[in-house]
């Protein structure tokens, strides 16, 4: 459905087909982005929305289609896995942050597994990325000890930290208090601005209007609509995005889903930041 256009694409998603038992949750999903380009993909409960970014580093496994990152098929082995995990940082709706480890700890553990850096160059990079999310005086607490907006801001510092060249956020601010939403999307405004490629799904439409290059809408497991931000919410094309675009935009500060995937997203964290896939 979609073509980035220009350059090859840093994500190319084609024909995606997708089922959990008999149900078919994502289907001939067709998307291209651009190397620095923002997507904000929205939807209503249980479209295939996570599901979809979650394919993008193999945290779900397509049956049918092809997802090509930065030039790697995720469907040619193991190895093409790992390489795109160290490439691809996540950021869950559920912070993940392991809770015997300080938030320096869980910033510097998978550039010294992974990546091999020294203990001195992993938490210079981790007081970096620290800085950046404006939390470095938080470092030597525990998860909690620390807000939930500030467990957030070192999930996302701890995900730089791998140096990625594309972020994913699944929902990271539909966990927080109304209060602690905004200290999060201004992070993610941050990198935004310094022209990181990113993929979010989220129902902060404020978010969508100021940030997104293109704001894809799904339902029912299909891409239904995609536009630049000023088109997609001046002039929705689709009866389904109509309607959901005028329920979210009335109630989107109450909604605040609950975090039924918390235990499989904490698993998910743990394989990628424990080494390669099996």
């Amino acid at each position: 459905m979609s073509d980035a256009g220009g350059a090859e694409p840093i994500i190319r998603i084609e024909g995606l087909d997708k089922w959990f038992g008999h149900f078919h949750v994502l289907t001939d999903i067709n998307l291209s982005v651009r190397a620095g380009e923002r997507i904000v993909i929205c939807g209503p409960s249980g479209s295939g929305k996570s599901t979809l970014i979650r394919c993008i580093n193999r945290l779900e496994t397509a049956q049918k289609g092809h997802i090509v990152v930065d030039g790697v098929d995720l469907g040619a082995g193991r190895r093409n896995v790992d390489t795109v995990r160290r490439e691809v940082g996540m950021v869950f709706q559920q912070f993940n942050l392991f809770p015997h480890l300080t938030a320096l700890q869980n910033c510097t553990l998978a550039p010294m597994r992974s990546r091999g850096m020294s203990r001195e160059e992993a938490e210079a990079t981790a007081m970096k990325y620290l800085t950046r999310v404006r939390i470095p005086e938080q470092a030597n607490k525990y998860p909690s000890q620390l807000s939930g907006g500030q467990q957030q801001r070192v999930a996302i510092a701890r995900a730089l930290c791998m140096n990625p060249k594309i972020m994913l956020f699944d929902e990271p601010t539909s966990a927080l208090d109304p209060e602690m939403v905004k200290e999060v999307l201004d992070t993610m405004i941050g990198l935004a601005e310094d022209g990181m490629t990113m993929l979010c799904v989220t129902h902060e439409m404020g978010f969508a209007r100021s940030v997104a290059d293109r704001v894809v809408f799904m339902a029912e497991g299909r891409i239904v609509e995609e536009a630049p931000p000023e088109e997609f919410f001046a002039n929705p094309k689709h009866e389904t995005t109509r309607n959901f675009l005028g329920q979210i935009l009335v109630s989107h500060h109450q909604v605040r889903p609950d975090a039924q995937r918390a235990e499989a997203e904490a698993a998910a964290a743990a394989v990628n930041l424990s080494g390669p896939a099996m």
